[in-house]
């Protein structure tokens, strides 16, 4: 990874350039334009002098016009390659970075959420927007502009001596002062850019995380907090742009006064030459005061062209850092679940998001085919996490899940997932219509497939009650339904996917009770005959599964059905029955 204190990381740089393997045909065309350009760059200086002294001063009319000619073929061809080197630079740039972002997404999807646990959503859509969009800069507006200013440079640098080894002292004699300039103005940038997009990664998580939870922030009254703290976030993102800004606005003066000066020396020089009758003359003159601003002009670009690369190369550090991360769930499975009976096994199952801090100390319980069990306890118990552990989206730290009969690190991931079906008590839908949010754009499944699905579980009349019926657009995040409402659609899309194991994650723990009544039927209906896991609250479905499984502190400290728990005196069971259930079946 690239260190603050160096200004370029070639290391980077050369991985970077990789992702433009399969395109080189371009990248070799975009440097041939260059090579080409900074040829022509020399010709219209070179074409003006001899116009100059050839034909103004001997007063040569025809031959003016000659040059005239000359000088307009000249710029034809300039803007074609012009045209061509932008155009397919920029193009390249795309390509690379549409490639990149391709394989971050990838990536990303196969994260543990564990990953996703300690990092901030805004920062990750930094990494996966802002920043790879910024690589794209070092193609279209960095490396190749750098390389045919380089050229350019080289070409005129040898055109001059070449022309006049005088005029080129004078000229030459200046490059220090702006190479020195140039030297330190991206040493100072390398370290203002960083800065500029660990701010903007800031500004765009707190922002993405204050929208999200703006209905907790006016509950609560927060604006007046979360305005002052946005203010000192968006002062310290400022400080950071005007930090560059400082460096520009010394930087291009110090330039653009050497400019200066090279031009006055030129012409001071050359001018008593020429007026004394010696081998300077005004055409030469004149090609020489454009030739040095052509030669000063690319190094303040380069200097202003190195900054972008520079921010392109911050930003491929940061995307690379994520692509670096080894945070997948190992997918070293062979075995193919293509239908699952439904037999789970957890045998001493250990298990902590933090290390040293086990949540799940030990546990083992088996769910037979076809049988429903309740998981129940106070919360942090560990319930939740026995789902997530079941569907692999974290790793165990010790014992073995087993289904039918077979590890489930054995089974490839997709089929494995594939055959359990998560209902969660926050049902996340995405911007889209109903009938997307079901099927998750899965084209296997059809429309009348879903309505028949809905039908059949009772929840078809509530969807055709919405606008447009299923394909009614929920919004973001599906804003425009109640809870409950969610519910049945999150209970609809795990049915459709018709899995063998099905799990429930207190998914009638905040609905009103009309709601609750439609999910009491939906669940009888999605479980029958399946292995269903039920993380519950509410009493009737405690009271209706084979099996209760009751949790506290990480460990299973009691099991069996609701009338065999209940006969145990002072049982974790019944005291829980005797606070949380009893209360709830007076009522």
């Amino acid at each position: 990874m690239a260190e603050s204190g160096k200004a370029f990381d070639f290391n980077l740089f050369r991985r970077l350039l990789a992702y433009a393997n399969k395109y080189r045909v371009t990248f070799y065309f975009v440097g041939f334009a260059a090579v080409i350009m900074s040829g022509l760059s020399i010709l219209q200086p070179f074409l003006l002098q001899q116009a100059i002294d050839n034909s103004i001063i001997p007063q040569d009319g025809d031959g003016l016009m000659f040059y005239i000619i000359l000088m307009i073929v000249v710029l034809c061809l300039d803007v074609i390659f012009q045209f061509a080197f932008i155009f397919y630079a920029n193009w390249l740039g795309q390509s690379v970075i549409k490639d990149i972002r391709v394989k971050l997404f990838k990536l990303m999807l196969s994260f543990q959420m564990k990953y996703y646990d300690k990092s901030a959503v805004g920062r990750l859509t930094t990494r996966a927007v802002n920043d790879i969009e910024t690589i794209s800069s070092i193609f279209s507006q960095g490396l190749f502009v750098i390389i045919s200013d380089l050229l350019k440079m080289l070409v005129i640098m040898g055109f001059m001596l070449y022309q006049s080894w005088r005029l080129s002292l004078i000229v030459f004699a200046i490059l220090p002062v702006i190479l020195y300039a140039t030297r330190v103005f991206q040493r100072a940038m390398k370290t203002a850019f960083e800065e500029v997009r660990n701010q903007v990664a800031n500004l765009n998580s707190f922002v993405q995380e204050r929208i999200t939870g703006m209905k907790i922030v006016q509950i609560f009254t927060r604006e007046d907090t979360e305005y002052k703290e946005f203010q000192k976030i968006n002062e310290n993102h400022k400080k950071a742009w005007i930090k560059t800004v400082w460096y520009n606005s010394i930087f291009f003066p110090i330039a653009e006064m050497s400019s200066s000066v090279a031009i006055g020396l030129i012409a001071w020089y050359g001018g008593l030459n020429a007026a004394a009758g010696g081998v300077i003359t005004v055409g030469l003159i004149a090609m020489f005061i454009q030739l040095s601003q052509m030669l000063f002009r690319p190094l303040r670009q380069i200097a202003d062209k190195f900054n972008t690369l520079q921010m392109g190369m911050v930003a491929a550090n940061r995307v690379f850092g994520i692509l670096d991360t080894e945070s997948s769930i190992q997918d070293h499975g062979t075995v193919e679940m293509c239908r699952s009976e439904g037999l789970i096994e957890f045998r001493d199952v250990h298990f902590g998001y933090n290390e040293g801090e086990e949540v799940i100390k030990g546990i083992s319980f088996t769910v037979q085919p076809g049988e429903t069990v309740a998981i129940v306890g106070a919360t942090g118990a560990g319930k939740s996490t026995i789902i997530n552990l079941l569907s692999r989206f974290y790793e165990i730290n010790g014992g073995e899940i087993r289904i039918d009969g077979v590890s489930s690190k054995e089974y490839t991931l997709s089929s494995l997932r594939n055959q359990i079906a998560v209902v969660l008590q926050d049902v996340f839908l995405f911007a889209d219509s109903i009938l997307n949010n079901i099927t998750l754009n899965d084209p296997t499944i059809t429309e009348e497939q879903v309505i028949e699905a809905a039908k059949e579980i009772g929840v078809h009349k509530f969807i055709e009650s919405l606008p447009n019926s299923y394909h009614y657009n929920v919004k973001e995040r599906g804003t425009t339904l109640s809870s409950g409402q969610r519910q049945l659609i999150a209970f609809l899309r795990a049915y459709v996917s018709n899995p063998e194991i099905l799990i429930l994650d207190e998914a009638t723990s905040s609905v009103d009770s009309y709601s609750e009544e439609m999910i009491q039927r939906a669940t009888e209906k999605v479980t029958q005959n399946r292995t269903s896991i039920v993380i519950a609250h509410r009493l009737a479905t405690v009271k209706k599964a084979d099996k209760i499984i009751v949790m506290e502190d990480g460990k299973i400290v009691e099991t069996g059905t609701h009338r065999e728990l209940l006969r145990k005196e002072d049982g974790h069971y019944r005291n829980l029955y005797e606070v949380q259930f009893m209360a709830e079946e007076i009522m």
